[in-house]
C-alpha cells in the first residue's frame, strides 16, 4: 500500500467506536471469484484484539466452487490435510465507512499461513506480486474499471424462485447515453453513487448502456490496487444496496443473447522516480517506448492469459463478432473492434483491455495486465503495426473461445509460468477444471427445450 490518506483512519475509528457511531467492523477478502469473504465484528473487539493480531478463517474459502462446495485438486486445502485455517491480517490503509450499513466500517485483508509467509494464490497477493516486479523495473500502475450490470425490479429472492427466468428489468429499451431512460433509475443509482462517495470512492459518472435495464457506473482512476479494492467494495455494496431497495442487479458477463456487461480496464504506467509523469507517453505526447513494449506484451501475452480476464463458462458467451466485445488479438487507435484500445493523449495515454466482463476478478485480471506488460518490456518485443479498420473481419488471431480453450493455454503457458509461479497456476486450472466439470455435468434449459418432445 502507498503512502496515500486512507479512506478512514484508525485513530478516527476508534472516536466513532467510543461515541457509539460505529459498532460493527468488517473484515474481508476477494477469493478466487473477486467476491468478498470475511467476519464482521463488534467494532470494540476489533479495536483491541483484530487490529494486533487479525483473525483467521478456513483456507477452504480459496479452495471451492462458486455454489461454495469443496472440491478435489487444490493443493492448499483438502480433506487430506484437515481443511485448516490462514490468517486474516487487516490493511489498515482500506479502512472505510460503510454508508449503506449502519453503523458499519471495513477493512480488507491479505492472507498469510502460520508461519507468516503470504497465501501465494490469493488474488489480492498474486496482484502485489505483480505491482512488486513492476517496481523492480521503476514502474507504478494506475488502473480503472469500467463495470456495468443490468437493473431488474424483481428482488433477489424473487429472481432465485424464478429460475433468473422472466425477469422485469427496469427499462424497457436501449437507453445507452439516454437521460431519459436513466432518470427512471436515478433513485437507484444516485443512491449507489452517494453511498460509494461515503465509503471512500471517487465517482465519476453514471450512464446507460445498451441492453434494457443496463447501466454503468465509473469511478476515478487510481493505484492498480486501490482500484481494485474499490471495485470489490462497489460490486459487494452495489448489490446490498440494490437488495434493499427491493430491486437485484447482476454483473454476469452474459445474461441473455443481448448486450453482455463488459468491465473495460484502462492501465497507465508512471515512473517511480518521477511520480507525476506518464511512463507511457515521450516528450511530444506519443507512444514512449516502454509503453509500445509494454502494449506488445499484452498481445503476445493475451491468449495465454485469458483465463485471468475471462473466468467463467458464461465469460466467453458475451466475446461475439460485432458486440462490442472483441474476438481479434489486435490493437488500435481509439478502435473498439480491437481487444487492446490505446486512448487519451500525453500525461493520459494509456491502454484499454476490453476483453474482460462484470463477472471479472479485478485483482486478477489487473495482475495479467502487468505480468503481459513485463513480458513486453523484459523481452523487448516490438508493437507490430495498428488495426485501421475492422478487427473482427481481419486476419487476425482470435481470443479464446470457450473456458476450455483458455484454460488449456493458461495450463501451457510459458509466460504465465514465469510470472506467477507454478502453484498459482495449478491452483486457478483447477478452479477453470471444477467449472467446466460443473457445466457438463449439467442439463441446461436449452437441451430440454430441443429435446425433451423432438428428440
Amino acid at each position: 500500500m502507498s503512502d496515500r490518506t486512507p479512506p478512514l483512519a484508525l485513530g478516527d475509528l476508534r472516536r466513532l467506536v467510543h461515541s457509539g457511531e460505529i459498532d460493527t467492523v468488517v473484515l474481508a477478502f476477494p477469493d478466487m471469484q473477486g467476491r468478498l469473504q470475511g467476519k464482521r465484528f463488534a467494532a470494540p473487539f476489533f479495536l483491541d484484539e483484530v487490529v494486533r493480531h487479525g483473525t483467521e478463517g478456513c483456507a477452504y474459502l480459496l479452495a471451492v466452487d462458486t455454489d461454495m462446495n469443496t472440491v478435489d485438486g487444490y493443493a492448499m486445502s483438502s480433506w487430506d490435510n484437515g481443511y485448516g485455517d490462514f490468517a486474516m491480517r487487516p490493511d489498515l490503509g482500506t479502512l472505510r465507512r460503510v454508508p449503506w450499513h449502519e453503523g458499519t466500517a471495513m477493512v480488507l485483508a491479505d492472507l498469510a499461513w502460520a508461519d507468516g509467509s503470504p497465501v501465494t494464490a490469493a488474488p489480492r497477493q498474486i496482484l502485489r506480486r505483480q505491482l512488486e516486479r513492476l517496481a523492480e523495473h521503476g514502474y507504478t500502475a494506475h488502473a480503472g474499471t469500467e463495470l456495468e450490470f443490468i437493473v431488474f425490479k424483481d428482488t433477489y429472492e424473487q429472481a432465485w424462485d424464478r429460475g433468473y427466468r422472466d425477469l422485469t428489468p427496469v427499462n424497457q429499451y436501449n437507453v445507452d447515453y439516454s437521460v431519459l431512460g436513466t432518470g427512471r433509475v436515478e433513485p437507484l443509482l444516485r443512491r449507489i453513487r452517494n453511498e460509494m462517495a461515503g465509503a471512500g470512492l471517487a465517482v465519476e459518472s453514471a450512464k446507460g448502456e445498451c441492453n434494457p435495464g443496463q447501466h454503468e457506473i465509473v469511478f476515478r482512476y487510481d493505484e492498480a490496487l486501490v482500484t481494485c479494492d474499490q471495485h470489490a467494495v462497489y460490486k459487494t455494496g452495489a448489490k446490498e444496496i440494490a437488495a434493499q431497495e427491493g430491486f437485484a442487479l447482476t454483473f454476469m458477463a452474459k445474461f441473455n443473447e443481448r448486450e453482455g456487461n463488459s468491465c473495460h480496464i484502462h492501465l497507465s504506467l508512471r515512473s517511480t522516480t518521477d511520480p507525476g509523469r506518464s511512463a507511457m507517453a515521450d516528450e511530444d505526447g506519443a507512444m514512449s517506448p516502454v509503453m509500445r513494449h509494454f502494449l506488445a506484451g499484452q498481445l503476445a501475452a493475451l491468449r495465454d492469459l485469458s483465463l485471468l480476464f475471462a473466468p467463467n463458462i458464461n465469460s466467453y458467451k458475451r466475446l461475439r463478432p460485432g458486440s462490442f466485445a472483441p474476438t481479434a488479438v489486435a490493437w488500435g487507435h481509439d478502435n473498439r473492434t480491437c481487444a487492446l484500445r490505446v486512448v487519451g493523449h500525453g500525461h493520459s495515454l494509456r491502454f484499454e483491455n476490453r476483453l474482460p466482463g462484470g463477472d471479472v476478478n479485478p485483482y486478477l485480471a489487473v495482475a495479467a495486465l502487468v505480468a503481459a506488460g513485463l513480458h513486453g518490456i523484459e523481452h523487448k518485443l516490438e508493437l507490430p503495426d495498428p488495426c485501421e479498420g475492422n478487427a473482427y473481419t481481419a486476419a487476425y488471431e482470435q481470443v479464446p473461445a470457450t473456458l476450455r480453450e483458455a484454460a488449456a493455454l493458461w495450463e501451457a503457458s510459458e509466460i504465465a509460468r514465469e510470472a506467477f509461479g507454478e502453484d498459482v497456476v495449478a491452483h486457478y486450472r483447477t478452479m477453470a477444471r471444477v467449472e467446466l466439470d460443473a457445466f457438463d455435468a449439467a442439463v441446461t434449459d436449452w437441451e430440454l427445450r430441443r429435446s425433451f418432445e423432438r428428440l
